[in-house]
């Protein structure tokens, strides 16, 4: 089986707004979290479509998503837990609860604040993990990347090897628990995000071609930019 895990924890700090999550914020009409799931909707392989929110949004949640999208007993809205992949792991715990886990069944996690991405990108992330256990969606740096270690370079990798990392990153569901759960607390400490957890221990990661336009919505000026990519969606 497959499912979609949305992944809605943040708050907001960074886009300046300290009283309302930023994924409940508006564009177009409707809260940004609600533009995200509804790109989950048509794609029929999706057993159910988990939306992880902090425990005092839950019931806000819910209530967005009614009004906005509608009842669909296809979505499903869980407390997220202290990080990322704390979260990650409420959700495998969700579907191993309600449906059983097992080594085929495939989790494609994303930001709720990406509501641009597309079918050819959620599609090539199911494949991608059924095949390879894992993936990550990517498009190639464009600008040189400097690695600093204070306040000099201490080395400028080879672009041409560089990626930018966006969602989703999908994943057979039992590899990556059972490959967090291995990990130590201090190796959880250094976590970025949940294709880490893999690498960190050796496993094959595959990438997906993602697009620029997709996304993540996280400050001031990046909602200006989602609101005329908005626009260009309506005109099409």
């Amino acid at each position: 089986m497959i499912f979609a895990v949305i992944l809605a924890g943040g708050t907001g700090s960074r886009m300046g707004s300290n009283d309302m999550p930023k994924q409940f914020l508006e564009i177009k009409g409707k809260p940004i979290i609600n533009h995200t799931i509804e790109k989950f909707l048509p794609n029929p392989r999706f057993e159910k479509i988990i939306v992880l929110s902090p425990k005092a949004w839950v019931h806000h949640t819910k209530e967005i998503i009614r009004k906005y999208t509608g009842d669909d007993d296809r979505i499903a809205v869980i407390e997220g837990g202290a990080t990322r992949n704390e979260t990650i792991m409420n959700a495998i715990a969700y579907i191993e609860r309600s449906y059983g886990l097992d080594d085929d069944t495939v989790i494609v996690t994303h930001d709720s604040v990406r509501p641009f991405l597309t079918h050819r990108i959620i599609e090539e992330n199911i494949e991608a993990a059924l095949r390879d256990g894992a993936c990550d969606t990517v498009i190639p740096a464009t600008d040189t990347i400097v690695e600093s270690e204070g306040q000099t370079i201490s080395a400028i990798p080879d672009r041409r090897k560089m990626y930018q990392g966006q969602t989703p990153q999908s994943f057979k569901a039992k590899l990556l628990r059972d490959t967090y759960m291995s990990l130590s607390d201090d190796e959880k400490e250094i976590l970025t995000d949940a294709a880490k957890i893999l690498v960190m221990k050796g496993k094959k990661v595959s990438l997906v071609q993602g697009e620029t336009f997709n996304i993540k919505i996280t400050y001031p000026y990046d909602l200006k930019i989602a609101r005329s990519l908005l626009e260009e969606e309506t005109d099409d």
